[in-house]
């Protein structure tokens, strides 16, 4: 089994639908009865950070992340299923936690 981070954008057309505490309920319901859920987070300010320059503020291109548990990409990629942001056209990025 492979761990992936779903990555939220800031960039739904429909925030309305994108941030509904309702939607989310529902969606994080369906995650959590999936047994492959190990939880996720909103993501808030920040810096960007390089030794020797100035901190640089964040995009806020990030809104959360969610961390689940699949066989392969593709598998993870169901996962988008009902979640808030792929509905209201927003991206998604799925990305695979690589165990280095």
């Amino acid at each position: 089994m492979n761990e992936y981070l779903l990555l939220m954008h800031a960039d739904a057309p429909d925030s309305a639908h994108a941030e509904s505490g309702e939607r989310w309920g529902q969606y994080l319901q369906v995650l959590r009865a999936s047994g492959r859920f190990d939880g996720g987070s909103s993501i808030g300010d920040g810096a960007l950070c390089r030794k020797g320059l100035a901190p640089v503020v964040v995009s806020g291109q990030l809104s959360g992340f969610l961390r689940v548990r699949a066989e392969d990409l593709e598998q993870a990629r169901d996962f988008l299923v009902g979640n808030p942001v792929f509905d209201a056209g927003g991206t998604v990025e799925v990305r695979a936690l690589l165990r280095d």
